[in-house]
């Protein structure tokens, strides 16, 4: 083969080997305008409520994250808690609730209130023990599975939370309030337990700011001191 055909072949393997990723470039810069367009699509056709939770993430990726408890433990679309919104919130936790298994035998003993704290989310025990061995600090499965779902939505919001045990004024036997195990212990005891689910299931370590044991302190109903409706286990989710 000639030398010149030789030299004309080496130089136009060269011209492709410079220009053979040109396309790619090209073809990258094509698909994030498409979907630099999909998301603006997006957005235009969102609440309010999205864009702003969108806005905040862009401003500040780290701090919004942190805000909502979006850690390892979160994911979704869940928003934070506010005098604004409370209302919906309280509908989105009603509906994960609903979606449990065993909520059509307990939604007689679920209390969601909103309150001066924020929102209130009661579990009112049965004399059988609903939500918690009766005389114990150990849940049943469908109260553990319950606090799952609550721990889920809880954690996606990322607000602070408040959790509070209650017992009806019956003592336990061969108990003083100088020794022995009593309410104060069985309240204490129940709420943390209660704390222990929710982190599990999504809640992050510093949403917790408070877990309170009220012994029968806070009677539900006052009136009957002893009845098995005063054991509850409170979750305030605050504003």
């Amino acid at each position: 083969m000639p030398a010149s055909d030789t030299g004309w072949s080496s130089e136009r393997r060269g011209v492709r080997r410079r220009g053979g990723g040109a396309w790619k470039v090209a073809y990258a810069d094509f698909v994030t305008a498409l979907m630099s367009l999909f998301i603006v699509l997006w957005m235009m056709n969102s609440s309010a409520v999205v864009r702003q939770a969108v806005s905040g993430y862009f401003k500040d990726p780290k701090g919004f994250t942190r805000l909502r408890g979006a850690g390892p433990a979160g994911s979704g679309e869940g928003l934070p808690v506010t005098r604004a919104n409370v209302e919906k919130l309280r509908e989105q936790i009603e509906e994960a609730l609903r979606r449990a298994p065993e909520f059509q035998k307990m939604r007689e003993h679920i209390q969601i209130s909103v309150t001066g704290e924020g929102l209130r989310i009661d579990l009112i025990e049965t004399e059988q023990g609903m939500f918690f061995v009766t005389g114990s600090p150990d849940p049943t499965a469908a109260g553990e599975r319950l606090l799952a779902a609550l721990g889920r939505e809880l954690g996606r919001m990322g607000n602070q939370v408040v959790i509070e045990g209650h017992t009806d004024a019956r003592p336990f036997r061969n108990a003083d309030p100088t020794w022995g195990y009593t309410n104060w212990e069985l309240s204490a005891d129940r709420a943390n337990a209660s704390r222990r689910i929710l982190h599990r299931y999504g809640v992050a370590p510093e949403q917790v700011v408070e877990v309170r044991g009220f012994a029968d302190r806070m009677l539900l109903k006052p009136g009957a001191p002893e009845d098995a409706g005063n054991r509850r286990i409170s979750i305030v989710v605050r504003v």
